[in-house]
This record gives C-alpha cells, structure tokens and sequence, in this order.
C-alpha cells in the first residue's frame, strides 16, 4: 500500500466543468468507519459488518473493493483505492484490502466522526495527488448485485459530477420503509446511459431504459409508517443509497461553504499527518477537534436551498443495492427455499416458513417457526421477531451498558499476528486457542497479575524468556512466570497453533506492559 503525500492547497479552487484537454480520472472511495451493531452477534464493535462474509465467502468489504472493476464512464478508472477507516479495526482492514490486488491509500481516523469529515479528508488525498478527481463514494458496508446496472448508473453519475454537480444515487422505494433516509426529487435533467432492468412504470423517471437524472430537492429523515406510505405514494421520494459521486474540489467547496469547521480541522489533520507502513495517520488532535457529523446533514440537506456552492442531482439506481442494515435485509436478499425460509451454516427447518437461521457452528433446528431470526455464534444467540430486528442494537447498548464483553469482540478476537480464542474462563485462570501467521511475532511484554503456560499443538514457536530464547515443537510446551519479559515468534512457514494457559489474579488484556511491538500499538 502506498500513502498519501502532503496537502495542497488544491481546495482552493472554483468548480467548473473541466476543459476538453484536461482528462480527469474516476476515484474509487470507500468509508470503511461503520458499526452495524443491528447485526450483532455476527456484527461487534471491533469486528463491525463490513468485515464479515454476510452474504459470502467474501466480506462486504472485499466485495466493495471490486464493485467498479470493468466501469466505463467516458474516464479512465484509477487502479488505486481510497479506503477511509478506523484506526481500531486497521490491521484486519488492511489484511482484507490485501487481497484485492489493488494498490491502496488507507486513510486512519483516529476516532470516529461521521462520513462527512471522512469524505473530506479523502478529497484532500485525491486532490493532493491527482489535482482533482472524479470521486465515487461507497460505504464499504453495502450490498450490489447487479453490476452491469450499477455501473450504467455510475456512469450516468459522472456525468454529472464533471459538469460540477454533487450527484447521490437514490432507490425507487419498493415499499414504506421507516429504516431508510428519503430523498424528494425535482424535475429531469434529460437521459444519459442505460439502466438495464428498471422497471417499466416508474413514472417521470426512466423512458425506454434510459437513465435520467433528477434535481435534488431535500433530503428528510428517516419517517415513520404511516409518513413512509405517504412518500411511496407520491412516487416524489427516494431512498438515500448513500453512494455519492463529484468532484474532490467540489466537494472541498462546498464543505467549506457549509461547514467550516469540518474543513479546516480536517485540512489541519491531513497536512499534519503521517505516512507509517501501510497506512496513513490523521493528526490526532486537529481530526478530533473536527464537528461529528454525516455527508446529508453537513452538506446534501443544504443543496436545496443554498446552491451557490454546488447543486444536488439524484441518479436512479436499480441494481439490486441493500444497505445489509439488519436481519430481515439479508432474508430479503438471500436465496430462499420453497417456504421462504434461509439457512446458513448447520441448519435445519421442519414445518418452518419465512425464517432465517445462520449458525457459526452449533446445529439450529427450526420447528414451526415463522417470521423469525435466529442467529449463532460462540459466545450468543439472537432470537427475534422479524419485523423487530432494528431493535437489535437496543440490546447491544443495555450489553454495554451492563460491562458485557459481547457488544465489541467476538469469541475469537483478531490481531494482526493472528487471532485468539478464549476457549474457557474460571477463577483465576484462562485457557485461549492462539494462531501466529507465518513470519509474526507478539510484542515483547510483561504482565504483572498473571503467569501462563504455553502449549505447542501445531507448528514451531519460537519463545524469547527473559534473557532466554528457544524452540518449542509440538507436544512441548514454555511456563512464562509472573513478571518475566516474554515473546512468541513463529519461525516456520505454516501457522502456529497453540493453547495458552493463563493463571493469576487479574487477566483481562490491559495487563500487558509492551517493551517493543512490531505494529506499533502501545
């Protein structure tokens, strides 16, 4: 991966259709910052929904990533991702975006402050090593299966950007949804490009396939029922995709405009940040100093009204697009049996109908079921009523609120040498299941409550004791006493598999004092 360089002033600039000589480049950008606590158990704080294969063998993530590949809008289309994170989640983040074969610019946010000072400290990037740029805007967290329609769409999109317009892609809602944000559409701008599959009687939008783009006229909350039905009716609101597509120095302009404090807190922590290994760090203090707050309440709900900074066009997007917001939006876009039923993983349904059932490795038997979510992982089970799955994350704040473990880490917990799985806990000891990948190694650390011992299953460790250091195969096995310095390598070409006793009086993970670490962590 390959970081930004330093800020220009390329912000500065008025925006205006680009001349014919002057070939601008497509960007792909994904925020990668959310949490998705609706899908929890699968989806936890540290281990958020963008990185876990809901629908596949692949994350969401990963998916994203090759969302554009094959794009043709009349631009040519970088080879390089702008992948905005959380600094919490970044070795598993950047592990993911490893495998995409792409060369990346993995932006860190030192803590979480919403998509709007994440898209601007983006659009420093790009314009800071491109000039200017075409960006298209992806939460990392969504679902498309339909490419060919949704790259018709981006194209579309581009158009509009270039001309200097700030273009959100809206859905034609199927139905009254309270979970979605809307948008109200204006007038047609005329027809560019096609959109294979939109449906034929949607009136004032599509005329033979084509795709025509709308003016933006307001953004509104997300509604309630009775409020929903009314806006499906008037076929005059969208739903807000939060897929966004413009200029980087138009949207410069046009935070600066309406948010000047976003634009020059992220200014300041983007000039002063840092390249370090893969990814680039924002200046902590200057980045948290910016206000926390999203891309349509800082800028899109302003278009509307105030247009002297840039101007709002919806595209139309049909391209079997979901937020995977929650349990029932993965039924809905799931292959189904007969009796509409989904299973995923060790299931089974006798007499069931339209339930969903995902099992991370113990049996689930469904009897009668309907309506409903069930949802296994090692450490909790979601059992609910389909049509109340959005009040998941209602149970993920009392799990916080009552200092349970299961609201930010799975089971087995991912570090960037591997992972861990606390296999058992007691009074005073800790039994973990520990894999080093190939080459890694563990901080040199200490602890000051708790001795452990360290069993070889797989592989070769290589132990650093003190003032010792030595080779444990499998079948032996290290004691590392209370107090002692102490490291694990893996030497060998394979994983390393072990079991990790722990005995003491204390043995949560902020007993570790870390002398050096390969990765940086404190």
């Amino acid at each position: 991966m390959t970081a930004p360089v330093t800020a220009t002033p390329a912000d500065t600039r008025s925006t205006q259709a680009t001349p014919l000589n002057v070939k601008l480049k497509i960007h792909p950008v994904i925020l990668a910052g959310g949490s998705g606590t609706r899908l929890w158990p699968m989806s936890r704080e540290q281990y958020p929904k963008q990185l876990i294969g809901l629908l596949g063998d692949d994350s969401l993530l990963q998916s994203t990533t090759r969302r554009l590949e094959g794009l043709e809008a009349g631009y040519p289309l970088t080879d390089q991702l702008v992948v905005v994170a959380n600094e919490e989640q970044r070795f598993t983040t950047a592990e993911q975006l490893r495998t995409s074969g792409k060369p990346t610019r993995l932006i860190l946010e030192p803590t979480g402050r919403d998509t709007a000072p994440a898209l601007t400290v983006a659009a420093l990037s790009i314009a800071a090593q491109d000039d200017d740029g075409i960006m298209v805007v992806m939460p990392a967290d969504h679902a498309v299966t339909d490419l060919a329609g949704f790259h018709a769409a981006v194209a579309a999109g581009v158009e509009q950007a270039v001309a200097g317009h700030i273009v959100t892609m809206g859905i034609v809602p199927t139905r009254p949804e309270t979970g979605f944000g809307y948008i109200r559409v204006g007038a047609e701008t005329g027809a560019s490009g096609t959109l294979p599959g939109m449906p034929d009687d949607v009136e004032n939008t599509v005329s033979e396939g084509a795709i025509r783009a709308r003016k933006l006229d307001r953004f509104v909350e997300k509604p309630h029922l009775e409020l929903a039905q009314r806006y499906i009716e008037s076929k005059e609101y969208w739903w807000n995709s939060g897929i966004f597509i413009m200029r980087a120095s138009t949207w410069l302009k046009a935070i600066r405009h309406f948010q000047p404090a976003i634009h020059e807190a992220c200014h300041a922590a983007y000039a002063g940040g840092k390249a370090d290994g893969d990814f680039f760090r924002l200046q902590r203090d200057a980045f948290s100093a910016s206000p926390s707050n999203s891309i349509d309440y800082a800028v899109m709900e302003q278009l509307g009204s105030d247009q002297s900074a840039a101007s709002g066009m919806v595209v139309p997007l049909q391209a079997g697009w979901s937020d995977v917001g929650s349990w029932d939006a993965i039924w809905d876009i799931s292959e189904k049996d007969a009796d509409q039923n989904v299973g995923r993983g060790r299931v089974m349904f006798e007499g069931a109908a339209s339930t969903f059932a995902h099992s991370e490795g113990r049996l689930i038997a469904c009897v009668g079921t309907q309506d409903l979510v069930v949802v296994e992982t090692a450490d909790a089970i979601l059992v609910a009523d389909k049509s109340r799955v959005q009040d998941v994350k209602k149970i993920v704040g009392r799990i916080r609120s009552d200092g349970g473990l299961e609201a930010a880490n799975h089971r087995k917990v991912h570090r960037p040498w591997g992972n861990y799985d606390s296999v058992d806990t007691g009074e005073r000891f800790q039994v973990k299941r520990i894999v080093v990948k190939p080459g890694a190694r563990l901080s040199l650390q200490m602890h000051h409550h708790r001795a452990e011992h360290w069993i070889v299953v797989r592989g070769t460790a290589l132990v650093t004791r003190g003032e010792e250091r030595f080779i444990v195969s499998e079948n032996e096995s290290a004691y590392i006493p209370l107090g002692v310095t102490h490291r694990l390598e893996n030497p060998g070409k394979m994983p390393l598999e072990m079991i990790e006793v722990q005995s003491g009086s204390y043995l949560g993970e902020d007993d570790i004092v870390r002398f050096d670490d390969t990765y940086g962590r404190q």
